[in-house]
Parts: structure tokens; sequence; C-alpha cells
């Protein structure tokens, strides 16, 4: 593709208004005041490219990798077209996931707050009933899950009869997903002028076949050069058995500076596995895959973008159209299966051209297949080792240093009024010792790599369970119960059954007798600093 000049009737686009970069673009007043309001600096290249000829009702077919700004590049026009509102549905958002689908209106609600326009999102998994509501009573833009769209207009819910504009996200995904006989049928359920813009990172001879059949002598753009590229990424390969691929994650994840963390992996259940083998080891971790109901998909992401949760680890379909931006590092824990799925999950980290990291794990014998992936690619990944429990050791006892020497001058006078029969050395040698025992730091580097101590928990037929007020959000591990009650109570860790750590709560199951033996001296717990309540759990 090539990057045509504007047409003579699209907007000029230059530094014409001062007062904000948007303004050359011919956008309503109230859109200009909501871009300045949310910080954007300047237009991206795929908005400079496209919204000029979206604002002049031109069709647009536009290549663009994820994390571009597209959102802002289709959406801001679609909003100018129909800034005076209406009841009626006059535009029409496809995405392939209901992730994306909820990402794009809230991005199309927060640039427009000052227009009188309901933006509504359709996908399937959530209840039909509000969704149906909310259609009744009237709304401008609907953005939706081809399938559920589609399902609302076979029953007559959903009219597109009116619809102006037409926008094809991430066309690609909605091909490889099987989407495209539903993106068809809605396509022309659409009125024959309607401007339609179709984004995508990829344009196989499909796209191109839906492009040539709906879209009226289309602008074709391509941004940031063509074919799938993954060159704004530090990539990294590290080789290592599967069988000790868990434990070579967790190392690197100790000894690695970043911010959230996304991890795939290729089924539903491994998603689970890692997640709470993680969480076990201490990572505020959880699992995003296709079992889990909408509601809890949406905790989930909910938990990852306000950082409560550090590791993400998810399938490729369920991260679809996942935007965070503190996403600093995407881990591969299989090697994905095809270019495409690569780019795709290379794509969540580094958005909008920041920096990111993404590190692929692979056994030996993929090594070829990585090296032949990296030449298709044009990159040439970093292979790098597996931390030793001495590295993991020296970073967390470095990381500590750090921190006591940020230790405020203020506050060393302080402590250094608190010394009586102590010599400063004597406590400061004192004290480390405990600050490196609470944090489960080695005061010296292991010599040699001894794999870590687990805990089996094993079916304890007839047990009772007992209840324990804290949870995950508490940052809770099994390996903190485990502890109390075997240090503080004296119940052997060989009588602990399953370890059911919830949100706000826990279960352990017990044997009965040792059960009533633990309540009958103590009804609290000291866990993580906090004195905990114990019970036996009801019902």
């Amino acid at each position: 593709m090539s990057t045509p000049e504007p047409s003579a009737d699209a907007p000029v686009i230059g530094a014409t208004d001062p007062a904000s970069p948007f303004a050359p673009f011919g956008l309503d007043r109230r859109l200009l005041q909501a871009v300045e309001r949310l910080g954007f600096e300047s237009p991206t290249p795929v908005q400079v490219a496209a919204m000029g000829h979206l604002t002049a009702g031109r069709d647009v077919l536009v290549r663009a990798r994820t994390g571009s700004g597209k959102t802002a590049a289709f959406g801001l026009p679609l909003l100018n077209r129909l800034a005076d509102g209406g009841r009626a549905v006059r535009a029409l958002v496809l995405a392939p996931t209901r992730e994306l689908a909820l990402q794009v209106t809230e991005a199309l609600k927060s640039f427009a707050t000052e227009l009188p326009l309901r933006i509504l999102p359709v996908y399937g998994g959530a209840p039909y009933g509000p969704q149906l509501d909310a259609l009744r009573r009237g709304t401008s833009v609907v953005v939706g899950t081809p399938g559920r769209v589609r399902d609302l207009v076979d029953r007559g819910a959903l009219s597109l009869a009116a619809v102006e504009v037409l926008v094809l996200d991430e066309a690609d995904e909605m091909l490889r997903m099987g989407f495209v006989e539903d993106v068809e049928h809605l396509t022309a359920a659409t009125p024959a002028n309607r401007q339609v813009a179709l984004f995508s990172a990829t344009v196989p001879d499909q796209i191109r076949a839906i492009a040539r059949k709906h879209l009226k002598n289309p602008v074709e753009l391509e941004i940031e050069g063509g074919g799938p590229t993954t060159d704004h990424v530090t990539q990294q390969i590290c080789i290592v058995p599967k069988p000790r691929r868990i434990e070579a994650l967790v190392r690197w994840l100790a000894t690695t500076e970043r911010e959230g963390t996304l991890v795939f992996v290729r089924t539903r259940l491994g998603c689970a596995e890692v997640a709470e083998a993680l969480f076990a080891r201490g990572y505020p971790a959880e699992a995003l895959h296709g079992d889990l109901s909408q509601g809890a998909r949406e905790q989930v992401l909910g938990h990852f973008r306000s950082r409560q949760c550090e590791v993400l680890v998810a399938t490729d379909v369920a991260a679809r159209g996942l935007d965070v931006d503190h996403v600093s590092h995407v881990v591969n824990l299989e090697p994905p299966i095809d270019t495409e799925s690569y780019v795709h999950r290379v794509g969540r980290t580094a958005r909008a051209g920041r920096a990111g990291v993404a590190l692929t794990f692979g056994s030996p014998t993929d090594r070829e297949r990585l090296r032949r992936l990296a030449r298709r690619l044009g990159v040439q990944p970093e292979e790098i080792r597996v931390p030793t429990e001495a590295d993991v050791t020296r970073v967390r006892q470095d990381r500590l240093f750090q921190a006591l020497a940020a230790v405020s001058a203020d506050d060393l006078r302080d402590a250094t009024a608190l010394l009586t029969h102590w010599s400063a050395p004597e406590l400061a040698v004192a004290a480390l010792a405990l600050l490196c025992a609470d944090r489960r730091i080695p005061l010296a580097l292991p010599v040699e790599e001894v794999p870590p101590p687990s805990v089996r928990f094993r079916d304890v037929p007839g047990a009772d369970q007992l209840f324990v007020g804290m949870g995950r959000r508490d940052g809770l591990r099994a390996e903190d119960v485990v502890g109390a009650l075997a240090n503080e109570c004296g119940v052997n860790p060989q009588a602990l059954g399953k370890i059911r750590i919830l949100d706000r709560k826990s279960f352990v199951a017990l044997p009965g007798s040792v059960l009533d033996g633990l309540l009958s001296g103590r009804q609290t717990l000291p866990l993580r600093g906090k004195s905990v309540k114990l019970d036996r759990a009801r019902g």
C-alpha cells in the first residue's frame, strides 16, 4: 500500500490553531476540549494519516499495528459526524472480542462527555436484558462483537437502517476468529451510502476482497511500514526444558525490573495452573481465559489495570483487545504457533510506541523454529540464561540496600536517638538480620542450585474446613497459612488438606479432631502482621 496525499476536500493538516494540534481536522469544539482534557499532546501517525479523510466522509482501508492510536483515529471523526445525537443507531463499530469492544466504548465515552450521545457496548456472555433495554431507550453508537450484534439484528431488537458510519476494527482478527460471515451479513444490512473505515494489522486476500466489495473508492493507508513488525520491542529467548519453565519464570520475575507483566500460555487449563503457581510463590497473579464469566473477566482486567494484579496470565483469544499502558514485559511461556500470533502477543507491550520487552521460552528442540521466526520478522533476539538462585538472592539484597540508602536524613537522626546500650554497627547488623528474615532474603549467596521445597496438599477424607478471615486481596499465600498454623498453633503440616484462598477469605481442610483442638485454644491467628479471625466454616 501507499500513503496518498489527502484529497482536495479533506481538511488541511497543519498547525493552524496553536490552541489544539487537533483543530485542523475540523473537529467540534467539545471534542477538542475533551482531547485537551485527556492530555493528547499531538496526533499519532495513524491519526494524522486517517482523520482528514474520515472527517471528509471518505472510506478508508488502514493497515496499522495495535497500539498506534487507531481508536481515536476513527473515533473522533465518528463522534464529530454524530455530534447532534439522536435516538437511532447512527454508527456501528465491530470488534473481534468483548475486551476490545469495551475498550473502544470507554475511549469513545471519554471523548464524548460533552456530546448528547449514548454509546452502547454489546457482546456475548453478557445478559440480554440490559442491552435490549438500552436499545429500546435509544442509542447513537453501538460497539459490539459480530456474533452478538447479528443476534440482536436477527431478533429485530437492533436496526441498522440509519447507520451512517461503519467501523471494522482489527478486521484480520475477526477473519481469524471465524466472524467473516457475520461481518458480511451486517455490512450488507447497513445503508449503501454509509461511510466505512476498515482497520487491520494485516491485509490478507480475504480482507482485501471485503474492502473491494463494501468500500467505495477507499483511501488506502499503511502506517509504520509494511508487514507485521515488532521493531518497537526488545526481544529475548530463553532455552529451558518445559518441566523447569515455571521455576525459570519465577527467577526471571524476581530479577527483572518491570511494571505490568503479561504471560501467554496456549490452553485454558495451563493458564489457571501457571497463575496459581505464581500466586503460591508470592506474585500477585491472575488468569484470563475463556472459561471465566464476563463479570469475572472484567474483575480480573480491573485488577490488572489498577495494578492490584502484577502478572496477568492469559490465552491468545482472551487477551484480544487488551490495552493496558503499563505492560512493560510480555512472556511467551510456550512459543506461539505462528508469526501472526507472535506479533499479536508482542503488541500487548510498548503501547503507542513506548519501549517494551518480549521474552519467549522454548525447549532445545524449539531453537531452530525460534530462529526462523526471528528471520521472518527481521529481528535478532538476544538469548538469555535462566537466573540462578544466587542471582535472585543478589538482586534482592541489592534492592534491600537501595531501600536502606534511600532512608531520609531525618529518619536516620531519629533512629540514632533511640540508641542506648547498642553501638550503631551492632544495631545495624542485628536490624539487617531481622529485615532479611522478614523479607525471606538469604544472608549468604547460595553456593549450588537446590530445588526449592514445595508444600504438597492432599485430600483429607472427612475433613472439616477452617475459616480464615483473610484472602488474596490481603496478599495471603498458602505458605503463610502453613507457617502460621505450624509455628503458632503447633499443627503438623502433614495434617493439612487443601487450602483455598479466595479474595477476602480462605479455607483450610483439617481433620475434625485437629480443628477442634485448634479452635478450643484460640479464635485468632497472626498472619502478615494482622490478627485474623478463625472459625469453623459453616454449611
